[in-house]
């Protein structure tokens, strides 16, 4: 876990390259309790939908991208997370996630970090993207 002091404008966090598999997300609609069939895990829900495969849900992509940000600050460290979400992510493919450092400051004795945090595709897909702000510990 970086030190806030060790930390400047323009680092990156990442990137990281994460698969959602078809099993993976099986298993988070699961525990979710998502109703099935759904658009996550059958093709006809998804196809009927308009989607063009089964797409993973919205809330384990926010999962994965909060992941990136704790693995890098620590459990707990996430002061704010606002996502937007471009197209749907699909399964079975690299997606790439990766932040950068916009700003930092010290505001009502916290140690904050605030980037820009992108999920992609290979080929320049750019499925969710947002703002972060993170919180560090200083020395």
């Amino acid at each position: 876990m970086p030190y806030y002091d060790e930390i400047e404008l323009g680092d990156e966090i990442g990137p990281v390259e994460k698969v959602a598999t078809d099993e993976e997300v099986a298993n988070f609609c699961d525990v979710w309790g998502a109703p099935k069939p759904n658009r996550f895990t059958d093709p006809d829900v998804a196809a009927k939908a308009g989607m063009p495969g089964t797409i993973v849900p919205g809330i384990m992509t926010m999962a994965m991208m909060a992941q990136l940000l704790t693995d890098w600050g620590g459990p707990g460290s996430i002061k704010d997370l606002d996502l937007v979400f471009r197209q749907p992510v699909p399964h079975n493919r690299p997606l790439t996630l990766a932040a950068t450092i916009t700003d930092l400051r010290e505001e009502d004795g916290e140690n904050l970090v605030e980037c820009d945090i992108l999920m992609t595709g290979t080929e320049g897909e750019r499925y969710v993207g947002g703002k972060a702000i993170v919180v560090v510990a200083g020395r």
